[in-house]
């Protein structure tokens, strides 16, 4: 380029960003829900030029201001990790990037005029839609679940379960005649974690009983992880009742059925852990579904007869490569977001999707305040607390960004190191605060 006198003109830095008008013509991409699917498929889109923000948009809609990371979430129960390490903010974990967020709901979706109506009024036009609402607890209709039952899904049920914990310990009875007793409805991964977790806290005051419906625990798990387990739960005194079903709820007081009939338990807390059902699909555009309201979708993780909508995580009717259901885990959400992000680059460059194909890594679970299991595909079993550092190892790789998994790490390091080699560990309040930088 030549200038009016005849020398080189260099471009000012200016030239290189595209024009108002062609921002205006960025493709928009909405993603709604900001659970693990949601979230870590605008995370994961990042990596590709064409999901940039100077070629693209993409706004995340979700209600809560923090991320919850479910696996870790028994650990603020024991006060084994802070608050900012498990729900990070949003707006941390997504500065670095040039994702919007709305802090709001989606009402529903027009999928003809390709617009979302969101719980506050406002409406989004978009030229792709990823949905990944997540599940809301299953909560069949036993008289008392709802009023007096605690669910363990959000740090506030794990903030309610610590108030009330503190509260039936201040009460002054005597715990060796009148233990604090704890009724756990659900012997799935949920259920085990916590009745592991809450027996150590409680220790020789506390009485836990697990409640299964059917003959035994972690029944998709394998028989090695199912041992371990077992194992876990017969050293913390759980009773484990099995083939019974929670029939009434009261304040104080839990009526079970068995096939012998049923009986009572006193208790001061009961937790619910017994399923899960998918978000309800926003709007009355019908979908195809299955029999649990999952919406059915294409290998490429795309809504039959709108190729512009993926659809992921615990709404989704995923399927493995033998036709049989994924299972509604993290793990499956890390994956299908990961082809999210790749398939809708492959839209927006006009390349061949590829379909989503899960690969099960295995399985991990919390047993208690430094005790894990880790099963993995690969054929071997690790448990106590060589286990325990292996998931946290996992786990924290597993955290949304490298920014906030390398402040995690730096601080666990810190805090290792100050318990190897003395000194005092000045921790922050764990419950009810958090750093101003997060």
């Amino acid at each position: 380029m030549v200038d009016s006198s005849g020398s080189s003109a260099r471009p000012t830095p200016s030239s290189s960003l595209p024009s108002p008008q062609a921002l205006r013509m960025r493709p928009h991409i909405c993603i709604l829900g900001g659970g693990v699917g949601g979230l870590y498929t605008a995370v994961y889109a990042q990596i590709y030029r064409a999901l940039r923000g100077d070629r693209c948009r993409i706004t995340l809609v979700e209600p809560r201001s923090r991320f919850v990371f479910s696996p870790l979430l028994y650990e603020l129960l024991s006060d084994e990790f802070a608050p900012w390490q498990v729900i990070p903010s949003y707006d941390v974990i997504l500065k670095e990037t040039a994702v919007e967020r709305r802090q709001d709901s989606a009402r529903d979706i027009d999928l003809k005029h390709r617009q979302v109506t969101l719980a506050s009024g406002d409406t989004l036009h978009y030229d792709y839609l990823v949905v990944a609402l997540g599940s809301q607890p299953r909560m069949p209709p036993i008289p008392g679940l709802r009023e007096h039952a605690f669910n363990f899904r959000s740090f506030e049920d794990a903030q309610g379960i610590q108030q009330r914990l503190n509260a039936v310990r201040s009460c002054g009875r005597n715990f060796n005649e009148s233990p604090i007793s704890v009724a756990i409805i659900g012997a799935g991964p949920s259920g085990v974690e916590l009745a592991c977790k809450i027996g150590d806290l409680l220790g020789d005051t506390g009485r836990i009983v697990l409640i299964e419906r059917g003959s035994e625990l972690l029944k998709p798990f394998t028989s090695a992880a199912r041992r371990v387990a077992y194992k876990a739960l017969n050293k913390r005194r759980v009773e484990q009742q099995f083939e019974c079903s929670a029939a009434d709820i009261q304040a104080d007081r839990i009526r079970i059925d068995t096939a012998s009939g049923d009986r009572w338990i006193d208790t001061d807390l009961v937790l619910w852990t017994a399923g899960a059902a998918p978000m309800d699909w926003p709007g009355t555009d019908p979908v195809p579904q299955n029999d649990r309201r999952q919406c059915r979708i294409r290998p490429t993780l795309q809504l039959p007869g709108h190729p512009e909508v993926l659809v992921l995580g615990d709404m989704a009717d995923g399927r493995d490569h033998k036709n049989n259901p994924t299972p509604n885990t993290a793990q499956v959400a890390y994956q299908s977001a990961d082809r999210a992000a790749a398939n809708l680059n492959a839209l927006l460059t006009r390349q061949s999707l590829k379909p989503f194909h899960y690969s099960h890594l295995g399985d991990m679970l919390t047993l208690g305040v430094g005790d894990a299991l880790v099963d993995s595909s690969m054929g071997f079993t690790l448990d106590g607390s060589l286990a325990a550092l292996a998931r946290r190892v996992v786990y924290t790789y597993r955290l949304p960004t490298w920014h906030h998994r390398l402040k995690v790490a730096r601080y666990e390091l810190g805090r290792w190191l100050r318990r190897q080699f003395g000194g005092t560990l000045k921790e922050r309040d764990r419950r009810h605060s958090l750093p101003p930088s997060c």
